[in-house]
């Protein structure tokens, strides 16, 4: 299967498509290379012995995707391409919305023109918004509390939408929890550019000196110790679950949403804990206020996606910070330059 990986260069894209070629299936990358280097080519080259082809372009041009799908006999596409930092979208609801909201409706134009009908989303259990309860099954009411969650849960509308007007189609919509880890050869993992907007990328800096001490927003939730609980999944979990959602429902007409998460959740505190346990580095930190739009706990039942696509996380806490030291204590700096 031939299968175009929009933002394929990016942290998931980038393992997703590993564990594509494992799987036998044949990535044709797309990405703009915004947030991400064009050095992760040669490293999903060096772990899977097979080099992707790797198209540089932004998924609001139709006309580059129309090519782009039919010369290179595109079957399905996974569409990971967007932008993601929670604060910054705060600061730039209008390009969030631009290219997240716009760019996918460009690249299901662009699909639709090329005839492909097979379509994996990647969204988020920001789509959520503050759940009334725990664990979160997919028939939990939506909603958003800040402008990337909100680009996400109008991205999922409008699939639905577009779904329901052809139901010939198969559109997936995977909703991510916390991703974390790197592939266990130390090779590929998370390289975000600036300052860090997730956990785990922050505290393995701090563990390898590129910053001074953590930031915990906030000790006063109604959580075990007082700090926000998450359900953090491994990112080759994660990867291998759009594996399965191709293989399972990629040719099943319909629209399908699975959570993929591990159904636990941890504490800042803990994922520190395990943390400085896997890198013997302390990491320190200091309690600041909480941020505006973050919520106490979620946490994933991720019981359908079982089901459904045979799919479980596997890997355990102790392997996503062993993988993210090893990750970050051989790349401290991240990715060179290309």
């Amino acid at each position: 299967m031939n299968v175009l990986v929009t933002g394929g260069m990016g942290y998931i894209g980038s393992h997703t498509s590993i564990q594509m070629i494992h799987a036998g299936m044949t990535p044709v990358i797309f990405d703009n290379l915004y947030n991400s280097k064009k050095t992760v080519l040669e490293r999903i080259e060096k772990v899977s012995g097979v080099k992707p082809a790797f198209i540089e372009g932004d998924i609001r041009n139709k006309e580059l995707l129309v090519n782009v799908l039919k010369d290179n006999n595109i079957e399905a596409v996974i569409h990971f391409a967007g932008l993601k930092a929670v604060g910054e979208s705060v600061a730039k609801p209008l390009e969030y919305y631009d290219n997240n909201v716009n760019g996918t409706l460009v690249l299901v134009d662009a699909m639709r023109e090329a005839g492909v009908k097979t379509l994996v989303f990647s969204s988020s259990a920001t789509v959520y918004g503050d759940p009334a309860s725990v664990p979160i099954t997919e028939d939990f009411p939506t909603s958003a509390t800040n402008p990337y969650g909100r680009s996400k849960l109008m991205v999922e509308e409008c699939l639905t939408d577009f779904q329901k007007a052809n139901p010939d189609w198969s559109i997936t919509l995977l909703r991510y929890f916390n991703p974390v880890g790197s592939h266990p050869s130390g090779e590929l993992g998370e390289d975000p550019q600036g300052i860090p907007n997730n956990l785990m990328p922050f505290v393995s800096q701090v563990a390898v000196g590129r910053r001074d001490f953590l930031s915990v927003f906030g000790s006063d939730y109604p959580t075990k110790d007082g700090t926000g609980v998450r359900d953090y999944i491994h990112v080759m979990d994660l990867s291998d679950g759009h594996v399965a959602a191709l293989q399972k429902v990629g040719s099943k007409h319909g629209l399908h949403v699975y959570n993929l998460g591990t159904g636990n959740g941890y504490s800042v505190l803990e994922m520190v804990k395990a943390f400085e346990s896997a890198s013997g580095r302390e990491v320190p930190y200091q309690i600041v206020d909480r941020r505006p739009g973050d919520i106490a706990e979620c946490w994933a039942d991720p019981k359908k996606a079982m089901t459904e696509l045979d799919w479980r996380a596997e890997r355990t806490l102790e392997q996503m910070t062993e993988d993210t030291w090893r990750w970050q204590s051989n790349n401290p700096q991240g990715y060179p330059e290309a």
